[in-house]
């Protein structure tokens, strides 16, 4: 009865919405040389599927006015480049972003041949295992509930937890905490609230996708600039603020509430202004809900995310930018409660955590344009709180406590040269890492205090060039990384990760391509592992090594037409010194996907990894009705434990991931889409029942188990309605979203409680 009522008023507001409506709105943006980023004057830029159009100005800038609000694809060209399409772009009569375009030179010769244009154009770095999404994709995604990593949780092999209030990406089945997360180049240390120390994952987002121009993950073949990463790199691409006029931006969703401004700083009586600004801020109200459905924790959060950018002329620029949280995670006394609900109460610790994260960057174009350099100057922080009690209403008991506070001061400094067709960059990055730690754990009988303070540096070099008229693209690269805590820090030669990557036009029309890449990467381990101290304050993890991961990678791609593809890609990762506890005798690539402080326990680099399988995907771009995804991918991921080469299946070897997208534009601004997820039976570490008995409210795992029992598969489809409006000075969206229709049971471990008599 309830969805029927909110069915009914939903339809009552788009009737009575309708008869206010203005139907047309403006698009605005710049056309660049993608190389130089020089404007390209007399550019044209075209709505597909009308005669509206307009021609870039001395500026790069076009403006298209008058525009029917409905969804269009954008199509800009130039003389000697190749022409580009953004798709699945949104009019509405306010709120319209600016769509960019940075345009590659052309270089082909091939004027007998009908080349087909590629829509899913890659760089020589990364010719494969990259997905790309843009704001409007993020923003609709069925499920998504405008939080990325949900949102990449449905891209070619990559899957989250199965079970519980989690948000953790596993990529290829990679351990949570081998990805790393960069904002407009800015390092990001995780991307969701209530966050694992150590690790990345926790149960929502924290970046507000109204900021975003783009968003791209990539799953290997990593560029030698990025540092720290093994399994997957996400970058959040932020759009400047408006530089002509005010606007802002409120969304209110079933669990939080967001408002966005944007615009122009001293604009004066210029038309545009040379310095923008956009911030946010968002709340939950997520605590109220529990509260009233009688849910036994309160998570309870704010957030918030700010752009200033200035260009001081048309070669430099510079930009400030930052985002942060702070969440509280409270138990709910219950007057009446199950027993899954007393379970929960006795078990989830008490969290306060913050994070902030704030950068400094300047883009230096060279006058000549053969080329450019960045600096960026950035500091993160992450507070954070953690206890566990005996009695967690009344908070006694306590017998665990970690109080840590993790800061890091980056530099990085990058500067790229164009050599005829060879692009050469190199550069270095020096990391300040500062970590404070006290933590009591009286289960495991440590208590220590850290004060630690060092230093992590890297260099790298990095080269791509294209031949045979842009049919073939290499790229080769070369990184180093060290530091000044462990014992093997200052041996470079220890490090070097080299990396290489081809891609090849296997025909004239450019239709099927191959791609391939090779390269070795390398981990320090987190700072919670290596500031942990024996009861002798001895710092026993000093000994580690960095994790190294070797990736191989190759695929084919063949082009249905100028907005479809088919795709297969096969992987195999092998991991060398993985970190093994020589507490349970189990890899730390087992952990982490849990609300824990991960890695704070003495380990040894001893154990093994790898993970290998196969993807296969098609996509289909806007065609002016219809979009749709389905990616299928079958993968094992095996690690090995203390004193054992065997490999045993990891916790995040689902086997099979099945994910489809699809969504059909109708007249009147109406869409339906909708999504639908598979994956496979996870393992998992059965509890150890005695153990926690005699340690209750602290769970035991018995590690010896993992692998011999699994979870049953997680099948789940989500549906969504949405419907645009457009007024004088003022846009409307709403959705409606139908979460888990064919109601199936979300799979999880058993969980165990104390059974309690009356007394």
């Amino acid at each position: 009865m309830i969805l029927r009522s909110a069915i009914f008023l939903f339809l009552l507001n788009c009737i009575s919405a309708g008869l206010f409506a203005q139907s047309t709105g403006t698009l605005s943006g710049t056309v660049t040389d993608a190389k130089t980023g020089e404007p390209l004057i007399g550019a044209t830029v075209l709505l597909e599927g009308t005669e509206l159009g307009d021609a870039t100005d001395v500026n790069g800038r076009y403006t298209l006015t008058n525009i029917p609000t409905k969804t269009y694809n954008v199509k800009a060209s130039f003389v000697g480049f190749v022409s580009q399409i953004k798709f699945n772009v949104v009019i509405r009569s306010e709120g319209n972003i600016d769509v960019n375009f940075q345009l590659q030179e052309d270089v082909r010769e091939l004027d007998e041949v009908t080349v087909t244009p590629n829509p899913f154009l890659k760089e020589e770095v990364t010719p494969l295992s990259i997905q790309k999404f843009n704001q409007e994709e993020i923003a609709a995604y069925p499920g998504g509930n405008n939080d990325i990593a949900k949102v990449v949780q449905s891209l070619p092999g990559v899957s989250g937890s199965v079970g519980g209030f989690r948000n953790d990406v596993i990529i290829r089945g990679g351990a949570p905490n081998e990805n790393v997360y960069f904002l407009d180049g800015i390092p990001i240390p995780n991307i969701n609230h209530f966050s694992t120390q150590g690790s990345a994952g926790g149960p929502v987002g924290l970046l507000n996708v109204s900021f975003f121009e783009g968003v791209s993950l990539t799953a290997s073949s990593f560029g030698a600039e990025y540092e720290n990463v093994l399994s997957g790199i996400l970058q959040f691409d932020q759009r400047n603020g408006d530089n002509r006029e005010f606007n802002g931006n409120l969304r209110v969703g079933s669990s939080e509430a967001a408002l966005t401004m944007e615009g122009p700083l001293f604009k004066g009586d210029n038309p545009e202004s040379n310095t923008t600004y956009i911030a946010s801020v968002r709340r939950s109200y997520l605590q109220l809900l529990f509260q009233a459905i009688g849910l036994p924790f309160l998570p309870d959060y704010w957030d918030y995310q700010y752009k200033v950018n200035h260009r001081i002329n048309k070669n430099n620029q510079v930009y400030l930018t930052g985002v942060g949280s702070i969440d509280d995670l409270s138990i709910n006394e219950l007057d009446d409660f199950d027993p899954e609900q007393e379970a929960i109460q006795n078990q989830i610790p008490v969290i306060k955590q913050t994070s902030n994260t704030v950068g400094i960057g300047w883009k230096r174009q060279f006058s000549d344009n053969s080329g450019f350099m960045e600096t960026v100057v950035t500091s993160n922080t992450l507070g954070n709180e953690f206890y566990r009690y005996e009695d967690n209403v009344n908070q006694t008991g306590l017998y665990f406590k970690n109080d840590s506070r993790e800061t890091e001061t980056h530099l990085r400094y990058q500067t790229t040269k164009f050599i005829d067709n060879w692009t050469l960059s190199g550069g270095f990055n020096v990391i300040n890492a500062d970590y404070n730690n006290s933590t009591e754990d009286l289960i495991n009988n440590w208590s220590f205090n850290t004060d630690l303070n060092f230093f992590r540096y890297g260099l790298f070099v990095q080269s791509s060039a294209n031949f045979s008229e842009s049919r073939i693209g290499i790229s080769l690269g070369l990184r180093t990384d060290g530091d000044t805590f462990t014992e093997s820090g200052h041996q470079l030669y220890r490090t070097l990760s080299p990396r290489a990557s081809i891609s090849y036009k296997l025909t004239e029309n450019e239709k099927w391509t191959l791609n391939a890449s090779l390269g070795r990467y390398y981990k320090i381990l987190p700072y919670t592992t290596l500031g942990f101290q024996d009861n002798i304050e001895y710092f026993p993890n000093s000994a580690s090594d960095y994790i190294q991961s070797d990736h191989i990678v190759g695929g084919v791609e063949y082009l249905l037409n100028d907005r479809a593809r088919i795709s297969a890609e096969g992987f195999f990762k092998y991991y060398r010194d993985y970190p093994v506890s020589t507490t349970d005798s189990v890899s730390l690539a087992n952990k982490g996907g849990d609300f824990e402080v991960f890695g704070s326990e003495p380990i040894v680099s001893a154990g093994n990894g790898r993970t290998y399988g196969l993807e296969l995907l098609y996509q289909q771009k806007f065609t002016g009705k219809f979009y749709g995804v389905a990616a299928v991918t079958f993968y094992k991921s095996e690690f090995t434990n203390l004193f054992d080469n065997d490999y045993k299946p990891a916790v995040w070897d689902n086997g099979t991931l099945i994910s489809l997208l699809g969504g059909y534009k109708f007249g009147n601004n109406w869409e339906i889409s909708s999504r639908y997820r598979y994956l496979g039976k996870a393992p998992y570490a059965p509890v150890d029942q005695a153990l926690t008995l005699q340690n209750y409210p602290a769970v035991f795992r018995d590690y010896e188990q993992l692998g011999s029992v699994r979870i049953d598969p997680l099948s789940q489809l989500d549906v969504r309605v949405d419907k645009k409006f457009n007024f004088q000075n003022l846009s409307l969206d709403v959705y409606l979203e139908v979460q888990n229709v064919l109601a199936q049971s979300s799979p999880s471990e058993p969980r165990y409680g104390l059974d309690r008599s009356e007394n």
